[in-house]
This record gives C-alpha cells, sequence and structure tokens, in this order.
C-alpha cells in the first residue's frame, strides 16, 4: 500500500531556532516513517520579505538543511529540496494565480500579521500578497494529503483548500484537498513571553554558543508578581517553567514545588535551565558541523532531491495543462 503524501518546509532567512526544533523538526523526524516526505528549503517565500537583501539565502539553505539532517531528518526516507530548482512551483503558481479572488488573500489573517510584524520593511508588494497562491501551488504540485502545521498557519492551508477545491470544480479532479496534521507544540513562545520570531529576536538558535545560550536564557521573562527570592512563586504563570515542561519535564514538579516554596529563585531556575539546554543542544550542533564542513554531501543530497521531487512535479504539471487547454511541452 501507497504511502499518503506530505508537503513540509521551512524559509530559509535566519538560523533555526528551538521553536523549529519542537514544532516542526521533531515532527518532520516521526512523519517520514508513517508518510511520503516532501521537504523543502522555501527560498522563493524567503525572497517574498528579503529581496531587497538576499545575500544570505543561500547560504541560509544549506545551514537550515544541515539541522534537518542533524536532527533526524532521512535522505532516504524524505525527499530533501530547494523550491526554486523546481520550475513547476512557480508554473502552477500561475495556474492558481488566475482563479484565486483578491479578497480572499487580502482577508487572510496571518498576511495582516506579518504586514504588523514587519512594519520595517517594504513588503505591500504583488508577491507577498500572494504568498498563499504560491504555498498552495506547493503542496498541491506533490498532490499531498496532509501538511503538518501549528494553529496560526490554519488560514492559509484553509485558503490551499478553496484554491484546490476551485481548480477541481473547474478542471476536473486532479488534486487532494489536504488536510491538517496540527503538531503537538503548536504554540512555543519566545524568550520574552511573545510568539517566538526571527523578526523579533527572541529565540535560541540551534547553532547558538554555550555562553550564548546561557545569557539568554538568564534574560528570560519570569513571574511577574515575584520580587524577591524569599516570595513564593506562580510557576503556572512563568514562561521559563514552559521550557521545563518542553525540555526538561521530568524536573517540572520537584521545580513547581520549589518555587511555591521560594526554595529555589528565578535566576537559579535560569541557570539550571541554561545547562539543559547547552547539553541538548551539544550533540545535535556537532552532527550540523560535520554536515556543514561536507558541503559536497549536501549538495548531493540536494541534487537527489530536486531530482526525485522534479519527477513528480512535472508529472502534476503534464496533467494540469492537459486539463486547463494547454499545449503539451
Amino acid at each position: 500500500m501507497m504511502k499518503k503524501r506530505i508537503l513540509s518546509g521551512m524559509r530559509p532567512t535566519g538560523p533555526l531556532h528551538l521553536g523549529h526544533l519542537v514544532g516542526a523538526l521533531d515532527n518532520w523526524v516521526r512523519l517520514q516513517e508513517e508518510y511520503q516526505c516532501f521537504f523543502m528549503a522555501a527560498d522563493w517565500h524567503a525572497l517574498m520579505s528579503e529581496y531587497e537583501d538576499p545575500r544570505r539565502i543561500s547560504s541560509y539553505v544549506y545551514e537550515n538543511v544541515a539541522d534537518w539532517l542533524a536532527s533526524g531528518v532521512d535522505p532516504e526516507k524524505s525527499v530533501i529540496f530547494v523550491q526554486s530548482q523546481v520550475a513547476e512551483h512557480v508554473e502552477l503558481l500561475l495556474a492558481f494565480a488566475v482563479l484565486t479572488p483578491l479578497g480572499l488573500l487580502e482577508r487572510c489573517p496571518t498576511y495582516k500579521e506579518q504586514m504588523r510584524e514587519l512594519a520595517d520593511r517594504h513588503v505591500a508588494t504583488y508577491a507577498f500578497l500572494g504568498y498563499p497562491v504560491l504555498q498552495a501551488a506547493d503542496i498541491a504540485l506533490y498532490k499531498a494529503h496532509a501538511v503538518p502545521v501549528g494553529e496560526d498557519q490554519l488560514p492559509h492551508l484553509e485558503l490551499t483548500r478553496q484554491i484546490v477545491r476551485k481548480f477541481n470544480n473547474l478542471y476536473g479532479e486532479i488534486f487532494p484537498e489536504p488536510k491538517p496534521l496540527l503538531t503537538q507544540m503548536s504554540r512555543f513562545l519566545g524568550l520574552d513571553g511573545r510568539k517566538m520570531s526571527k523578526s523579533y529576536g527572541n529565540f535560541i538558535a540551534l547553532c547558538d554558543e554555550p555562553s550564548d545560550i546561557r545569557k539568554k536564557v538568564q534574560g528570560m521573562f519570569t513571574d511577574p508578581q515575584r520580587v524577591r527570592k524569599t516570595d513564593p512563586g506562580h510557576p503556572e504563570q512563568c514562561n521559563v517553567r514552559r521550557y521545563y515542561d518542553v525540555f526538561s519535564p521530568a524536573d517540572v514538579a520537584d521545580l513547581a514545588k520549589a518555587c511555591k516554596e521560594a526554595q529555589v529563585g528565578c535566576t537559579e531556575c535560569k541557570k539550571m535551565l541554561g545547562e539543559k539546554l547547552v547539553a541538548l543542544l551539544g550533540p545535535h550542533q556537532e552532527r550540523r558541523r560535520q554536515y556543514l564542513q561536507q558541503k559536497k554531501t549536501l549538495c548531493d543530497i540536494l541534487e537527489s532531491g530536486r531530482q526525485r521531487a522534479q519527477e513528480t512535479a512535472r508529472k502534476t504539471m503534464d496533467e494540469v495543462r492537459s486539463s486547463i487547454g494547454l499545449v503539451h511541452r
């Protein structure tokens, strides 16, 4: 029996962080055992916000993919490729763009959120507005049955479903309507208690040096009601406690009790968390370094992935061209 297919990707706009690890990569590693997985470095998507200074996009592609591999994403089990190296993504984008109403894009809540978050960038562009249409093309090109997403990405996926449904109604049943696979860690806050974001810089990168990790953890927001160490704490309101929930759950009960009874202070609690994160990321960073030192291996993995992705993409576009009446290649 053929495995069902999923498509997921990341924009290479900066270093990956703990949110990517627990919100996506750990999930990707599990999913590749059950699904036929296509994982792409979404450099066209990155260009939509970074077009004024795109010099680092290509280097971030290699760094991000090295993190994927270090996390356990297996190129023998999954197709790992670069979006822009498969031209059919843009071709299907145009086919979808002709049937997507502008109002549908303008009402997308994540578009409005991104416009606020990137207020210092010139992103009021045709391409940025059409970001969800390219995302729909990415997913449909591989006839993905499901997409792993966080709660904040559900509106984008629903828009994909609407575009696919309209295409199928007009031209025949070609694409499945992809279903969401909600990640277990759909909400993981940044160091300052806000949404974790590269734009806010409120994250611990997977490549951060141990000294930087310790320093960032010491700057984390804690219990706002606890002024002195002798005050009883409220761990349920503390962002540091949420990090323990994820990265050291065995310590949560004892630490929560000690916090409530003022037996441990916030500084000490954060110091212990910093050491745990340093120990957790150490093996990952060593594997990452090895991949980055073997650039040819990375290039070979991406080239193999490109060939496998393009084979599927060309078959899909042959069907699309035939269904909408374009001349075959």
